[in-house]
C-alpha cells in the first residue's frame, strides 16, 4: 500500500499533540466534522510553504463542507507559529490549520504518516501525504505525493465533494466528475428502486455489448 500503518477504513489513532492552538486530542479535535490532515517533511520548506498559503485562502471553502484541516510536521510548535506569519500567507494561518509535532505518531501512527524523527534533506525527505478522515474518524481517502510536488488543492476541493456525496446518496462518481454533473447509480441498486430514488431520472449509456450498466442520473 502507498500509506504502511493505515489503510481505507482504518479509524484514525486518537493521538494528543501540542499545536499552534495548544493541546488536543484527534478525535475530539474532529467532533462531527470531516478533518484532513497534511503532512509536511518540515517547516519552511518551499513547496509546502506554498500549499499552507493556498490553504489559508480556502478557510471557507473548507468551513462550508464542515471540514478542519490540521498539518503535520517534524518541527517545534514555536518553528509553527513562525511559519504562520511569514509574507506570503495572505490570511493567519493559525486560523485554518494546526500544526503538530508527530511524537503521538511514534509506531503504527508514524508509519501511517511516512513521517520520521528528523529531518532530512529534500532529496530524501519524506513524502507530503493527505489524509481524509469522515466523522467516523475512519479513513476515506490518502493522497501521496514526492516533497517536489506540490498538493493540488482544487483535486483535494473535489475528492471531499464527491466523497461526502456518495457517504450519503447511493452514488458513485464517474472519471473527472465536478459538483453539478452527472453522477453513477450505484450497481447493488435494483432498477426499480433507483427510479424511486432519483425522481429527476436514471438514462443508462449505450455500449457497444448492449448491457445497461452504466446508470446516471442527475447530482442529487
Amino acid at each position: 500500500a502507498a500509506m504502511p500503518g493505515l489503510l481505507l477504513g482504518d479509524e484514525a489513532p486518537n493521538f494528543e499533540a501540542e499545536t499552534t492552538q495548544g493541546r488536543i486530542r484527534f478525535h475530539d479535535f474532529l467532533g462531527d466534522s470531516w478533518g484532513i490532515l497534511f503532512s509536511h517533511p518540515r517547516d519552511f520548506t518551499p513547496v509546502c510553504t506554498t500549499e499552507l498559503g493556498r490553504a489559508a485562502k480556502l478557510v471557507s471553502e473548507f468551513s462550508k463542507r464542515n471540514v478542519k484541516m490540521i498539518a503535520l510536521s517534524i518541527d517545534s510548535v514555536q518553528d509553527h507559529l513562525s511559519w504562520s506569519k511569514i509574507p506570503t500567507m495572505t490570511s493567519p494561518l493559525s486560523q485554518c490549520l494546526q500544526s503538530s509535532r508527530p511524537s503521538p505518531w511514534k509506531g503504527r501512527s508514524s508509519k501511517a504518516v511516512g513521517q520520521t524523527s528528523s529531518a532530512q534533506p529534500l532529496t530524501v525527505s519524506p513524502s507530503a501525504q493527505v489524509f481524509v478522515f469522515g466523522p467516523d474518524k475512519k479513513l476515506k481517502l490518502s493522497i501521496l505525493y514526492p516533497a517536489t510536488t506540490g498538493r493540488n488543492f482544487d483535486e483535494i476541493l473535489r475528492v471531499v465533494d464527491s466523497l461526502q456525496l456518495t457517504a450519503y446518496k447511493k452514488v458513485a462518481t464517474p472519471v473527472d466528475w465536478k459538483p453539478g454533473d452527472s453522477v453513477m447509480v450505484v450497481p447493488t441498486l435494483p432498477d426499480e428502486e433507483a427510479k424511486k430514488l432519483f425522481p429527476k431520472g436514471v438514462f443508462t449509456k449505450d455500449l457497444p455489448s448492449g448491457k445497461k450498466y452504466l446508470r446516471y442520473t442527475p447530482q442529487p
